[in-house]
């Protein structure tokens, strides 16, 4: 199940990695976030995971609305929604669409993020190519987290959002595979349209039937094989 692509930090020669980390701190360009830290970026710019992981949040400003049956008005507000990881040795960038922006954090501590322009990479023509690789990569991601999101019952999105990020970030233990990185019931909400409450009673669900695990740290598993139905 475990999906390592090839663009990460540790499938990358050694040499080219460290030169482009040389470069970064020689011209300032990296910097150490703690967790949850909100990572200052601008369009235009692309980032380099160097160390720990990030975290990307979709942000949507809601408008007031007044409903014409009740005409009781809807207060607007900020609604944000967790879309994803990226991990050590990928890249990302930040693109903003009025109404929505996007929003980086480090989701642990020691998370080392490294900054260039796409022209800096004329430096390196053969990591251009891992760069663009690996933003394919995400987009086909992309398309399958959107597949998971079409299900009709909330359970199904729930475990296919478990499964596509073990898929992709997972960590094999004796008993399974485990995602490196905590997520709270809220997050997890936010990502598949629902509720923490929900999430919550859904995940014990989950676990009573044998499809997942969680351990210390909170950490979602997945069991190397499923319960027969």
């Amino acid at each position: 199940m475990h999906f390592s692509p090839s663009q990460s930090e540790a499938s990358r020669p050694f040499l080219t990695w460290q030169r482009i980390i040389d470069w970064a701190q020689a011209h300032y360009r990296e910097r150490m976030f703690n967790k949850d830290e909100r990572i200052p970026t601008r369009s235009g710019l692309l980032y380099l995971v160097h160390r720990g992981a990030v975290r990307l949040v979709g942000t949507a400003q809601i408008s007031a609305t007044i409903t014409n049956a009740s005409d009781e008005e809807t207060q607007g507000g900020i609604e944000d929604a967790f879309l994803g990881f990226v991990g050590s040795g990928l890249p990302f960038e930040i693109v903003a669409q009025s109404p929505f922006t996007l929003q980086a954090y480090a989701h642990i501590d020691q998370t080392a993020i490294v900054w260039m322009y796409w022209h800096d990479l004329d430096n390196w023509p053969h990591f251009r190519r891992e760069v663009l690789d690996a933003f394919r990569y995400q987009h086909q991601r992309k398309l399958l987290w959107l597949s998971t999101l079409g299900q009709r019952r909330t359970v199904d999105r729930l475990l296919g959002f478990i499964t596509l990020l073990v898929e992709e970030y997972g960590e094999s233990t004796d008993r399974g595979y485990r995602l490196p990185y905590p997520l709270t019931h809220a997050q997890i909400g936010s990502a598949i349209g629902s509720t923490r409450v929900t999430v919550t009673r859904l995940m014990g669900k989950l676990r009573q039937k044998g499809l997942i695990y969680v351990e210390d740290d909170n950490l979602i598993c997945l069991p190397y094989s499923s319960p027969k139905d």
